[in-house]
């Protein structure tokens, strides 16, 4: 039943108003709002679908809400439909980025209940009166400039800012960019762990290389040292004992041969 510190617009809109002396003056249809210096000043509710008649509220009028009604305190202001139409609104504005691109639509806000200063605005890509359309929070720093039914602002897209209420669609389409980030990483991780192995392998093949032909020249001069620890007088004695090794090998070749 009491008033909230912080409101938001589409808290009051749609709600039937109800005076102190009980009665029904309709729902809130629009803000009036003052948007020089971002402030809502109160509201306005159609007590009729079959009269022009409108009736204007001052914010410091609102004393209590609940789920259905607003409830309000002291006589309202009367009006009509045309002179309201030229009050100066944002809501409804259409929404520029820095390079003066319409990426969307003032969809509501949140303000003080107390001062009615505007803390941020709720922008959405598509017309907000559809069902389940996403809500972008735009800050007050972020507006660069405002005119009559458009204000500009210092972003490029909606991904620029936090997100307030997503639609199914939106949480899909975050979803995914999640996942393809997630899949680049672990494909860079991969391909990291998989190049990283390829050197270590390289590596070893080549220090494996070397320990090889380290053996060869060791095995050399170790054939070279047994040589020369022959006791050979002469080259003659030498070449006697290849002579005699050739023989050997030969008398082992015809006892192998079966048709020797």
């Amino acid at each position: 039943m009491a008033v909230p510190k912080k409101l938001l617009l589409s808290d009051l809109l749609k709600h039937n108003v109800r005076c102190e002396n009980g009665i029904d003056h309709g729902p809130v249809i629009s803000p009036w709002m003052h948007p020089p210096f971002h402030r809502i000043l109160g509201f306005i509710t159609r007590p009729s679908n079959l009269r022009l008649e409108r009736e204007v509220w001052r914010l410091d009028q609102l004393k209590g809400i609940n789920q259905q009604e607003v409830y309000v305190k002291a006589p309202c202001s009367v009006s009509d439909q045309q002179t309201l139409d030229r009050f100066p609104t944002l809501m409804n504005s259409s929404v520029f980025n820095r390079t003066g691109q319409k990426i969307g639509l003032i969809a509501d806000f949140l303000f003080e209940s107390k001062k009615g200063n505007i803390q941020y605005y709720l922008v959405s890509r598509s017309n907000p009166l559809i069902p389940g359309t996403s809500r972008w929070r735009l800050s007050i720093a972020q507006i660069t400039d405002k005119q009559p039914g458009s204000i500009s602002c210092d972003i490029d897209t909606f991904e620029d800012l936090p997100i307030q209420k997503a639609s199914l669609k939106e949480e899909f389409l975050s979803k995914s960019r999640k996942w393809k980030t997630q899949f680049q990483d672990l494909t860079y991780n991969a391909s990291d762990k998989l190049e990283g192995w390829i050197d270590d392998q390289i590596s070893e093949s080549d220090n494996d290389s070397v320990d090889h032909f380290d053996e060869i020249l060791n095995g050399d001069a170790s054939y070279d040292d047994w040589i020369d620890n022959l006791d050979i007088d002469s080259s003659e004695e030498f070449n006697r004992m290849n002579k005699r090794k050739r023989n050997t090998n030969f008398t082992n070749e015809r006892d192998l041969d079966p048709w020797i």
